[in-house]
């Protein structure tokens, strides 16, 4: 049987505007119908779809203005990956590129720099799929995204 809730909570407020700001940001439940994965996210922020994902199930979102965006995706765990060996096969920088690194027996959490730009990626591993969410954002705004990064 597989696992078909994905709960993510890590976006609050993501950028200068939307922290100082006392109105309330606005979520949404984005469901990747093929796995049922699902995670809640400030659609207000995040307001432009930026189309399907490169790899397995899912979509891209992205701030109006581009400067950051926001992957949510289940891939298909053919291989029956451990967190440990997905990351081995799967990560694409140096080791030393990831300045966080947490690895458990059923999720694994990455983070660094690479271009000016911040990536945090965390993946749970649920039975036949692994269920992603990647987020990116300008170096230069780390104070304002460390909060939901933390969350």
């Amino acid at each position: 049987m597989r696992t078909r809730c994905f709960f993510v909570t890590i976006l609050l407020a993501l950028c200068p505007v939307a922290a100082a700001s006392t109105q309330p940001i606005g979520w949404q439940k984005y469901v990747i119908p093929e796995t049922g994965a699902n995670v809640d996210f400030p659609n207000e922020i995040f307001s432009q779809d930026a189309g399907r994902t490169d790899r397995g199930y899912g979509r891209r979102f992205q701030t109006s203005d581009g400067r950051a965006n926001l992957t949510v995706n289940s891939i298909a765990n053919d291989d029956n990956d451990s967190p440990t060996s997905f990351l081995r096969k799967h990560f694409d920088l140096p080791r030393s590129a990831a300045v966080y690194r947490r690895v458990t027996g059923n999720f694994f959490v990455v983070s660094g720099f690479h271009q000016k730009r911040i990536w945090y990626n965390r993946c749970n591993f649920a039975g036949e799929f692994i269920h992603c969410v990647l987020l990116n954002y300008p170096a230069n705004e780390k104070r304002q995204w460390d909060y939901v990064v933390t969350q």
